[in-house]
């Protein structure tokens, strides 16, 4: 089961610079990223969503592949390449919008999706440690999620 775990920071670069901790704990084998999204509400208050794999595209080009191959099956190509182009995978767009709109202009939004819960819990809190932030919505239990708001309240040593 996937968690979701969003964040808002009031500093419109820290969202992106805890995605890079985040992805380098991916190389790392620490965590398991499904989806992790910067969104960045601008002065006039305009929402930019920062998507560095746009899985839209991925299930366009997947969708456009099978429905080539049932093409060839079924003469009718352009139907399997819709349908490809239906499919939104990851953190839905619009939620994302939505929930970075209602923070102050300035500001930005992580959005993180696991696709399970992380053996390594104590050392991903431990690089999360005094980032900063506060959790806006999450999946995760209270316990835990009292936790990740104390590491990232927490100051560095």
């Amino acid at each position: 089961m996937s968690i979701l775990v969003v964040v808002g920071y009031d500093d419109p670069y820290k969202a992106e610079e805890v995605r890079l901790k985040l992805r380098k704990l991916q190389s790392e084998y620490l965590l398991d990223l499904e989806d992790v999204v910067v969104a960045v509400r601008d002065k006039k208050g305009k929402v930019k969503l920062d998507q560095s794999i746009n899985l839209t595209a991925d299930g366009v080009s997947c969708g456009g592949f099978f429905g080539s191959l049932a093409g060839l099956i079924f003469q009718n190509a352009a139907a399997g390449a819709a349908s490809g182009a239906l499919t939104d995978l990851g953190i839905n767009d619009h939620f994302m919008k939505e929930l970075s709109a209602t923070l102050s202009p300035g500001s930005s939004t992580l959005f993180v999706l696991l696709r399970q819960r992380t053996p390594n819990r104590d050392r991903v809190l431990e690089e999360l440690k005094g980032t900063g932030g506060r959790i806006l919505k999450t999946s995760l239990s209270h316990e835990d999620e009292a936790k990740l708001q104390d590491a990232l309240d927490a100051a560095r040593q």
